[in-house]
């Protein structure tokens, strides 16, 4: 008797996943993570120190500053980058699906638990485990994350059997840790296991220094994306992206762009262009020192038309400071432009 086994899928599989894990590899280079600003350069120096080591890091930062980006460059800029790297996201999933998820289950465990099932943490062996959103996870969950952090050990859903690991884990918050700690809701011994090795991400208003690279490394790969050809972005729309507040950090910033690529038909981005809520936001005044517009390589000045200015001084209230300020002219032109197309000097 012979039996004969197909591995022509087996094959297709692997190189698959192998092609999966270059990319992803790919994707979390450490020259991926954009920025020059000091602010920048720090989080660069402490990735490169704990991407060396085993040690557990506690990446904190509000949302959309590229948490998990930074946990890929620690993971695949260290000894393990061969290995797996397993992201959970603790925040999307309920208490009872997330245990099930983390550390797997047995067989009848629970209704529908037709099989056993290995959880992430034995997924990751010899790699990184990467828990996103840390700050979201139930006091038993919290409980069996110690132990595993304590004795690289997991236990399955509905088991009593202890499965040894050999995993290193990242995790990351957006929410303030020692305070959660401080008002009972997370335990104190887990803080201090999880913050070992501290990585903080500034927000995007704190380094606005890297916007125009930031900006340049957009545009190319929406152009990319697109087909289009964009080179750039206006220097009205410059000032008013960088006198934004940009509460969504990075992420708003990247999908602002992309929402200019759908409205853009010239070869650069101007205020229109921009989301609503960025052009019409207050204009707050800020002392930190900005790269000079001339100096950027994004930086493109278009002559006024009538129905621009028009539009910015109502949007600005017919403050001509203000409409002076986004259209990147004096207060001096405005006024001359505004007689000169018999713009009322006055808000109607």
């Amino acid at each position: 008797m012979e039996t004969v086994t197909n591995l022509t899928e087996l094959h297709e599989a692997r190189r698959a996943a192998e092609e999966a894990n270059l990319q992803l590899g790919e994707k979390h280079r450490l020259d991926k993570i954009i920025g020059k600003s000091s602010q920048m350069q720090e989080v660069f120096f402490t990735i490169r120190a704990c991407a060396s080591s085993n040690v557990t890091v506690l990446i904190q930062g509000e949302s959309g500053t590229g948490k998990e980006l930074v946990a890929g460059a620690v993971h695949f800029n260290s000894p393990r980058s061969q290995m797996p790297f397993v992201t959970v996201n603790c925040s999307a999933l309920s208490e009872s699906i997330l245990e099930s998820e983390l550390f797997g289950h047995a067989k009848g465990a629970f209704t529908n638990a037709l099989f056993d099932r290995p959880g992430r943490f034995e997924e990751a062996e010899g790699g990184t485990i990467f828990l996103d959103e840390i700050g979201d996870i139930s006091s038993s969950v919290q409980v069996k994350l110690l132990r595993v952090l304590q004795e690289r050990e997991v236990e399955r859903v509905g088991e009593s059997k202890k499965r040894k690991v050999n995993i290193r884990v990242i995790t990351a918050t957006n929410r303030d840790l020692y305070g959660l700690v401080k008002n009972g809701s997370f335990r104190e011994d887990l803080y201090y296991r999880l913050k070992v090795f501290p990585i903080n991400l500034p927000p995007l208003r704190d380094r606005k220094k890297d916007i125009p690279m930031l900006i340049s490394h957009f545009i190319n790969l929406q152009n990319q994306k697109t087909g289009k050809q964009i080179n750039g972005i206006t220097q009205p729309a410059m000032r008013i992206i960088l006198d934004y507040q940009w509460p969504g950090n990075v992420r708003e910033l990247e999908n602002a762009i992309e929402h200019a690529f759908v409205l853009c038909s010239g070869a650069h981005i101007d205020i229109f262009d921009l989301p609503v809520e960025i052009r019409r936001m207050d204009y707050h005044p800020t002392c930190t020192a900005l790269p000079s517009m001339e100096q950027n390589p994004c930086f493109n000045r278009q002559k006024i038309t009538p129905e621009t200015l028009l539009q910015v001084l109502e949007e600005s209230d017919w403050n001509k400071a203000e409409a002076a300020r986004r259209t990147g002219y004096s207060r001096a032109s405005v006024w001359k432009y505004m007689k000169k197309w018999d713009i009322p000097l006055e808000k109607p």
